[in-house]
Parts: structure tokens; sequence; C-alpha cells
């Protein structure tokens, strides 16, 4: 398993001069290369990451002498993942899917570049970087393991170095026999999650609509002193530009803050984790609740216990996506047609039992971890991406629609 560890920067006045000369060699390389890769492709020709790189090679002390004022690193690992990207978007349009052209990269937005393990070192709270001596570090390299890669980073005026550390195959930390957990996720709340006996209601703190206005007021501070007649922008837009990057790196920090101590909680004291399977892209097509959507990060939550669930040794299953867990009962199993957002009590024409729907949604959760009725459990690639879809099993209520999806399942 290989697990990134993240940790700020402390450069000096020169050290970030040179950090950003880096990005912007890394930024130019990568920009360079798909244009070339354009170029050549509409010729009639076939290029490669590492032709491009060839290339670049053989004409940058030449046409681009700034290039070579920082490590060679920077502009390779560019263009190689460039490499990487196009490889990626042919795979996809393969698979019949539509992804997106690889784009050119911004100054302000892509502001990092990679470097290869035998470049850098740690020595304490420092690391070792080639062009920049010794830089300072908040924290030491909390892994023990074989070394990658790195990436140095910039968010709004602050620094970061994120190491990728192989640390092989992780044994489980902590397995709590027979614990199972069924979450359900939400707006009105983040997360509902039913052990078998308590009920746990969390709350997102949705850092987004907190600092909507404060967001919004300095937006059209910068939009103001921007200045489409003139080419070099004046410091006072430069400083309204940061505010509004502070800003967002602050939202980001909220949430990413709330759902890593979440991730970790449930991974760490659960056997099994019951989650269902969102259709989130779906989801955020709907204009009224896109941002609301976004604001908690329903993806990210899964991504974090997908590997955090491998790291200390628990078991995350992902309900299919037509399991009806708000429709059905929890008590008799009576599946409803159908119910509305609206309604946040589920009653049961049948038994006449009545419910919070996302509590009954939790609850109907956690029997698929013991069921395996529509189920899908994740395993096995080092990554943890690899879904291994189960057999599903068919139950004596359900509707013409699902019957027909879980048929199609069992082949």
């Amino acid at each position: 398993m290989i697990l990134s560890h993240r940790s700020t920067l402390d450069p000096t006045v020169k050290q970030r001069e040179q950090l950003a000369r880096a990005c912007g060699v890394a930024r130019f390389a990568y920009n360079w290369a798909l244009a070339e890769w354009k170029r050549q492709y509409e010729a009639g020709e076939k290029p490669t990451a590492y032709k491009l790189d060839a290339l670049f090679n053989s004409i940058k002390r030449a046409q681009f002498p700034f290039v070579c004022e920082v490590a060679s690193r920077a502009s390779q690992n560019a263009i190689l993942d460039l490499g990487t990207a196009f490889s990626n978007f042919f795979r996809r349009v393969k698979n019949g899917e539509k992804p997106g052209y690889p784009r050119f990269k911004k100054r302000g937005v892509h502001d990092a570049f990679l470097i290869n393990n035998q470049d850098f070192r740690f020595i304490g709270k420092k690391v070792k970087l080639p062009k920049l001596g010794l830089v300072k570090c908040h924290e030491e390299l909390r892994f023990n393991g074989k070394i990658m890669s790195a990436t140095i980073s910039r968010e709004a005026d602050r620094w970061f170095i994120s190491v990728a550390v192989d640390l092989g195959s992780v044994e489980a930390t902590l397995r709590l026999e027979g614990s199972k957990v069924g979450v359900d996720l939400g707006l009105i709340t983040f997360a509902t999650a039913f052990d078998g006996s308590v009920v746990e209601k969390i709350a997102a703190p949705k850092p987004l609509k907190a600092s909507l206005r404060k967001l919004q007021r300095l937006s059209r501070v910068r939009s103001r002193r921007f200045c489409k007649t003139v080419k070099q922008q004046s410091k006072r837009y430069y400083k309204a530009k940061l505010r509004v990057a502070k800003q967002h790196v602050r939202i980001k920090n909220i949430r990413s803050d709330f759902l890593h101590k979440l991730t970790t909680r449930l991974a760490r004291t659960t056997k099994t984790i019951v989650i269902e399977d969102l259709n989130v892209k779906g989801m955020l097509s709907n204009h009224c609740l896109a941002r609301s959507i976004a604001d908690v990060s329903f993806y990210e939550f899964r991504r974090q216990l997908t590997y955090k669930a491998k790291l200390y040794g628990s078991d995350l299953v992902v309900a299919d996506r037509w399991f009806p867990s708000t429709k059905r009962c929890s008590h008799c199993g009576t599946v409803r047609d159908s119910i509305s957002l609206d309604e946040r009590v589920f009653h049961c024409s049948s038994c006449g039992f009545s419910i919070c729907r996302d509590e009954n949604a939790a609850r109907n959760l956690r029997t698929v971890s013991s069921t395996g009725i529509y189920a899908r459990r994740q395993e096995g690639s080092d990554d943890g991406s690899n879904v291994i879809v189960k057999p599903c099993l068919v139950e004596a209520r359900t509707t013409p629609r699902m019957l027909k999806v879980t048929l199609a399942g069992t082949k």
C-alpha cells in the first residue's frame, strides 16, 4: 500500500522564488508537450511521452535556457504526466466513455512539480531538495517504508510537500469481530450510522455555506480591482486575489479535517462498514442541490473509507445503487413504490411502522453486510480501487424493475 505524508514547508524568500520557478518550468514543459502532441497527431505521427521528452531535452538549452535553472526532473516528470493523461484518455474512450481531452495548465491553479526519490532526502525536520538545499518542514516523515516520489505544491501563499511511501503489505492494526455499521449519507444530516443498537447522527460543518457571504464579498473586491486594459495588474489586485485563495483553502481544510476524523474513527472501531453506491455525478446535475452536495463531498468520504478500511483491517461493503434502502421497511421488509424527498418520516402501510427515513436507510444498509443482498465488496488491489460485484440474491418483496436488475446481476 502506498500512502502519502503531506507536510508544510517553511522556505526562505530565495527558496520561495526557486520553488515558484520550478512550478513554472513544470507547467511550461507540460503545455509545450501538449501543443507538440497535438501538432504531431494532426500531422499523422504517433507521439509518445518519451519521444517528446527526448525532443525537449535536445532543444531546451538553445531555445529555453531558463529551464536549466531548476531541477531537470521537474520538466521531465511533467511530460511523463502528460503521457499518463493521454493513456487514461484513450483507455476511457475505448471503454465507451466520453472523457475530457487533456487541457493546458494555468498559472496560479496548477502550481506543483514532481521529483523522484533519489533527488531528495529527509534530515529530521528538514528536507534536502535539488537546487534549493535544506528546506524546513513542520514535521518529520512519519511513515517507514520505501520512498517513491514527492510532489511540491503551493496553495495560496503556503508551500507543501507530499511524499509517497510504499508500506508494502499492511497488517490489520485493529479488527473488532462482530461489529457492523450501516451508514446512510444525506444533506440535512450528513451521516446516519446504525450499529445494531445505537443510532448516531453526524452533522457536517458545511464550510462553503458558512463562508459563502464572505467569499462573495472578497470576490467582488477582486473583480473591482481587475483592469482589462493593462497587462500587469496592480499590487492591490494580487492582494485581493490572495485573500480569495486563502478563503478557498480554509474551506477545503475544514471539510477535509471533518472527513478524515470521521472515516478514521469508522475504520478503526468497526469490522464491517456498509455504505451506498450513490450516483454523485447525477446528483450534481440538480442545480438546486449541487452546491450543497459538493459542500459535503460524498465521493471523498467513500474514497477515504476505501483505503482506510484496508489500512485498519476493516471490510467496506458498498450496497448496489438499486438497493431500496430508503423505500424498504426495516421492520417487515415491504418495499414502497416511491417516497418523495420532502417526506422525512418513513411510514409503512403494511405493518404501520414509522421511523426517520435516514435511520430506516441505515438499518437496511446494515443488513446488506450479513445477507449479501445487492452487495459489492471492496477487495484486492493495492490502491483499494478494485470492486468485485458479488452475485445478488432475489428477495421475496421486490418491484419488477428491481427484479430485472437483480436477475441480470446473477448471470
